[in-house]
C-alpha cells in the first residue's frame, strides 16, 4: 500500500508540473504579442461568442459549423484581415459580455444591439443592421397583444424576455410590472413558454421571431399581427445589432470597423446575410456605434 501511495503522489507532483509547464508556456505565448490584434494575425485564428440563436449566431448541425448573420460576417471581415479560421464559443447570452472582459473568447458575434448601458461595459463595432421589434404569442392572440404598451397596459399579461436581451429594458421602459416579466435562458425556452401558457407573449426581434414560428411549425403560436414598435422617450425603438469586443482591444476594433465599412451594403454582404432573412431594407444606414452609445 505504501508503494501504491507514493507512486499516486508521484505521479501527482508530474501532472502538477506538467500543467504549471503549460500555464507558463500559455502566458509566454500570450506575452509575445503585445495586443489582440497582432495574436489573431499571428495564429491566423479567433474565437467568437455567441448564444445559439437563429437567425444572428447558432451551430447548424446539418452542416456541422457555427453560422448566422454575425459568424458569416466576421468570417468574411477577418477573412479580409488575415484571420481565416473562426471557433465558436457557446455562451447563454445574459453571459456574453462577462465571458468577453474574463477572456473565453475574442469578439461577441451574436447580433448583440449596442445600448448606453453596454457600451459601459464593452466597445462596439459600427452595426450591421437595424430592425424593430415583435410578439409571439398564442393562436388568436387571446389577450390582444400589439405592442409593449398594450402589455403593460393589460392587467395579467405576462411577457417573456430572454436573459440579458435588450426586450426587458423595452418592457421596463412602457411600464411593463417587473412582476409580469418572465426572464428566460433562451429562445426556444420562450417558445416553450408561450405553447405552455406560463407567458403571454414572448418579445424578441422581428427576425427572432420569424425564425423561431418557421422552425416551430406550431399552429397553435402565431405573431401578434400588427405590431407597433415601443415608443421610447418620444422616439420609436430600432435595435441596431453589431459585434462586441473588449475596450483594450483598440487596435482591432479599428481595424475591423475598417474593413467591415467596405463590406456592410456591399453585394457580397447583401448575399451573405440573404439565407438568415437580412434584406437591404435592414441595412442601418449612417448611425454609428458612437452615437447609439450616448446616453
Amino acid at each position: 500500500m505504501k508503494i501504491v501511495g507514493r507512486s499516486a503522489a508521484g505521479w501527482m507532483v508530474l501532472v502538477g508540473l506538467l500543467l504549471a509547464t503549460g500555464c507558463d508556456r500559455g502566458r509566454q505565448e500570450s506575452a509575445s504579442f503585445s495586443t489582440t490584434l497582432e495574436r489573431v494575425r499571428s495564429q491566423g485564428k479567433i474565437r467568437l461568442g455567441y448564444a445559439n440563436e437563429a437567425p444572428y449566431a447558432y451551430y447548424d448541425t446539418a452542416a456541422g459549423k457555427l453560422t448566422g448573420e454575425a459568424p458569416e460576417i466576421a468570417r468574411a471581415v477577418l477573412g479580409e484581415m488575415g484571420v481565416t479560421e473562426v471557433e465558436g464559443v457557446l455562451t447563454e447570452f445574459g453571459a456574453l459580455i462577462p465571458g468577453l472582459k474574463a477572456g473565453r473568447f475574442d469578439i461577441i458575434a451574436a447580433g448583440m444591439y449596442i445600448t448606453p448601458a453596454r457600451c459601459r461595459e464593452i466597445a462596439f463595432s459600427n452595426p450591421t443592421y437595424g430592425l424593430g421589434e415583435a410578439f409571439l404569442v398564442k393562436a388568436g392572440n387571446p389577450l390582444g397583444l400589439h405592442s409593449y404598451e398594450e402589455a403593460a397596459a393589460h392587467p395579467t399579461a405576462r411577457l417573456g424576455v430572454v436573459a440579458g436581451a435588450v426586450e426587458r429594458r423595452y418592457a421596463q421602459a412602457t411600464g411593463v410590472p417587473e412582476s409580469r416579466i418572465a426572464v428566460l435562458p433562451d429562445a426556444p425556452s420562450a417558445v416553450a413558454a408561450v405553447q405552455a401558457g406560463r407567458v403571454d407573449a414572448y418579445a424578441g426581434t422581428s427576425l427572432t421571431i420569424q425564425n423561431l414560428l418557421s422552425k416551430a411549425r406550431d399552429p397553435g403560436i402565431e405573431r401578434a399581427e400588427p405590431f407597433r414598435d415601443p415608443i421610447i422617450d418620444g422616439k420609436t425603438v430600432i435595435g441596431y445589432g453589431a459585434f462586441g469586443l473588449r475596450k483594450e482591444d483598440t487596435a482591432l476594433l479599428n481595424e475591423f470597423n475598417a474593413h467591415l465599412e467596405r463590406f456592410i451594403g456591399s453585394p457580397r454582404h447583401l448575399a451573405v446575410v440573404a439565407p438568415f432573412g437580412f434584406t437591404e431594407a435592414d441595412l442601418p444606414g449612417e448611425i454609428t456605434a458612437e452615437a447609439l452609445c450616448r446616453p
